[in-house]
This record gives C-alpha cells, sequence and structure tokens, in this order.
C-alpha cells in the first residue's frame, strides 16, 4: 500500500540542508536558549536513508500515557512577550504577520500548510502540530523521561522542525499515527515530512517499531537526494 502511495510522489522533493555552515560540535542548546543558538551547535547530517537506519528498532507501548504528562503549551522562548508557545510558533511561520492584540491575541496573518499546500488567513483555523505527537513519543521512550523533559519536548522551538502550523483539519486526521498509517495528503510534501519525522526523532533519542521503521525505508528509496539534519536535544 505504502509503495502505490509513493508511486505518485515527486521522489527528488526537498533536501533539508542546514542553514548555516556548522562550526566545532559542542553540547547543544538547553531548553529554552535563543533559536539563533542552534546555528552555533554543529548538526549532524545525513541522508536520508542513512538516518532512517539509526533509529533503534523498539516495539511500542502506551501503557501509563495521559496528555497532561506533557505541559504545554508554555510560555515560550520569551516569556517577556506575553505569548504561549503556540502563539511563537504562528509568528515564526506567518508568511504575513498577524496583527497581535493584547494577551497576544493573533487575528489576520497569511500561514502555508505544507502538508496540504492550504493558504490559511485565520490563526484559528491552524493547529501546531508536534511533528512527531505527544502519544508517539510516549510509545517511543518519552516515558521514561522526566516532566521538565516532556515540557521542553512539548514546546520545543529551538529547531523549526519540531512544531509545525498546518491546517486543523489535517492535524486531526493525522491525530497520534506514524508514517506507516497516516501520510500528509500532499504527496509532494511526504519526502519533507518523512526527514523532519525522522530528525525529531534523531534529535530526542526515540525509537520506531518494525512498521513505522519499514515505512520509512519504503519513502527513503524514494526521496532519495533528501538529507536528515538534527541537533541532538539535551
Amino acid at each position: 500500500m505504502i509503495k502505490n502511495m509513493l508511486r505518485g510522489s515527486t521522489a527528488l522533493l526537498l533536501a533539508l540542508a542546514p542553514l548555516t555552515v556548522p562550526t566545532a560540535a559542542g553540547a547543544a542548546p538547553a531548553a529554552g536558549a535563543p533559536a539563533a543558538s542552534v546555528a552555533r551547535v554543529a548538526a549532524v547530517v545525513l541522508p536520508l536513508a542513512d538516518a532512517v537506519d539509526q533509529l533503534p528498532i523498539a516495539d511500542e507501548s502506551r501503557t501509563g500515557y495521559d496528555r497532561t504528562k506533557f505541559k504545554h503549551w508554555n510560555s515560550g522562548l520569551d516569556p517577556a512577550d506575553g505569548c504561549n508557545t503556540r502563539a511563537e510558533v504562528l509568528l515564526d511561520e506567518a508568511i504575513e504577520a498577524p496583527a497581535v492584540a493584547a494577551g497576544c491575541k493573533l487575528s489576520g496573518g497569511l500561514w502555508h500548510s505544507y502538508y496540504d499546500a492550504a493558504e490559511v488567513n485565520d490563526p484559528a483555523k491552524l493547529d501546531i502540530d508536534h511533528l512527531v505527537p505527544l502519544a508517539e513519543s510516549w510509545d517511543s521512550g518519552s516515558s521514561a523521561w522526566d516532566a521538565k523533559r516532556r515540557e521542553a519536548y512539548a514546546n520545543d522551538q529551538d529547531v523549526s522542525t519540531s512544531l509545525v502550523a498546518v491546517t486543523a483539519r489535517t492535524n486531526r486526521a493525522k491525530a497520534d499515527k506514524d508514517p506507516a498509517e497516516w501520510m500528509p495528503p500532499l504527496p509532494d510534501a511526504h519526502c519533507r515530512y518523512i526527514s523532519e519525522w525522522t530528525g525529531t526523532k534523531l534529535r530526542w533519542g526515540l525509537s520506531a517499531d518494525q512498521a513505522e521503521a519499514d515505512a520509512l525505508k519504503v519513502y527513503a528509496e524514494a526521496c532519495e537526494t533528501t538529507v536528515v539534519h538534527y541537533t541532538p536535544a539535551p
């Protein structure tokens, strides 16, 4: 089924390369550090197929999961701006900036939802998607984390790929599914999505189950020019 889906996709799609040339290797920035600090840390850069091979394989378990164990949205990267993480991501990803009223209430603006190529001019019609859903992260290893690390994961703005503004309908169709179960409805988004999914799992040291890993490998074969870059989370 996955292979049939891939026949309509464009294999030579987005190659995600670092925005800056990495400097000498160093420690990853602390959670909540300014986004600009990421550029000063060496990113790991791998072809997509090699990155997929780096994912540890493990069975998943949803035992004990509760969404409230991931505090979100918190006060964001800049607690002084009065905006929570959701609002900061919307402001960062806006093609046309929205108006910002008291209490960081946003109105107007324009966004591009890459999952379905929709143009959205109402922030209320957008969700901020955890690229790897909270429940999927729990299944894949975050169940062993403490509350502080789970909060850092749920509000991760230190890289641009962990959280993404997309149409509410696509985010809710995705729910907590992995790429073996759901992919963006736009075929041209598949290589980017698989790259960002894999990079997020590697950034946070999360595993993949066998069905998920098999799906990622099939997509990686079609996305042969795509690369993954990630910075390990602290």
